[in-house]
């Protein structure tokens, strides 16, 4: 099964499904398992501490053939933490470029053209192919786009039925900015929704499977992430069937604001953002 792609601004095809790591201690299977059904795209990060354990099972296959991201944390986003700490993502990865790196949280403490100036400088190195953010605002977004002297070329954020985020998704289209889904099952929360479960029925398929269609019609690269072998390929069988345009706005006017991970309030002293007092 060949994945559809999308174009990022610098030329390069991103598959429009990935395989998400999050959480993964052990995620060799499930790497194995997807690349083996076509994903062809693995979203890991530094925060994730399981790269070492992606990169044993990349060794099996051919570089070229996986898209590759990986994230630097909110605590290392100044200019020579940046650098060091992709080094240190691509010696456990096993591999020299990765074709994605994103700033996995802004961190307001640390000067953001300081670390889109370091980004620039590793796709200038070559040691990445494109650069990207995570869990940015509109208004964050706008900003790295006006100091970044690279396009950025990804904003990942918490997205699903329960937490659309409109004014993020829509800036990012005025900008060209491919969105990315973090948890875009909810976390298995939106599993229990009437309508979500209501349209699975009707095309029987299961519930993830419809709101990863969803997701991918309306232009988003959903990143699932499972440790069942079984659900990973499912999550996958998203091509050759489509929803009706009614259904998707079914889901679309689904009215509930439930983030799962993205909240307003940040613990600033945790391991994530390292802020001192």
């Amino acid at each position: 099964m060949s994945v559809p792609t999308t174009t990022l601004p610098g030329g390069d095809e991103l598959p429009m499904v990935g395989l998400g790591t999050w959480n993964l201690d052990d995620p060799g299977e499930s790497v194995r398992a997807g690349l083996d059904a076509g994903y062809g795209h693995v979203d890991t990060a530094e925060g994730y501490r399981n790269e070492a354990a992606i990169g044993e099972a990349l060794a099996d296959y051919d570089r070229e053939d996986v898209f590759l991201t990986s994230k630097v944390l909110p605590k290392h986003l100044d200019y020579e933490s940046v650098i060091e700490s992709c080094e240190a993502s691509l010696d456990r990865l096993g591999t020299d470029y990765l074709d994605l790196y994103l700033v996995h949280w802004p961190n307001p403490a640390i000067s953001l053209r300081e670390t889109m100036d370091a980004m620039a400088h590793l796709r200038d190195e070559g040691l990445v192919r494109n650069v990207g953010v995570s869990n940015f605002s509109a208004y964050q977004l706008s900003c790295a786009r006006h100091v970044s002297d690279v396009p950025i070329a990804v904003n990942q954020i918490e997205y699903h039925p329960w937490n659309t985020q409109d004014e993020v998704v829509d800036y990012c289209r005025e900008t060209d900015t491919v969105v990315e889904a973090a948890a875009p099952l909810g976390r298995t929360e939106v599993f229990e929704d009437e309508t979500v479960r209501a349209v699975a029925d009707e095309y029987a398929r299961s519930p993830a499977q419809i709101v990863l269609k969803w997701a991918v019609e309306n232009g988003v690269v959903p990143l699932p992430k499972s440790t069942s072998p079984e659900h990973v390929r499912a999550n996958c069988d998203l091509f050759g069937w489509e929803l009706a345009a009614e259904d998707r706005r079914r889901i679309d006017d689904i009215d509930r604001h439930q983030p799962v991970y993205d909240h307003p309030a940040r613990d600033w002293t945790g391991d994530t953002y390292g802020i001192a007092e």
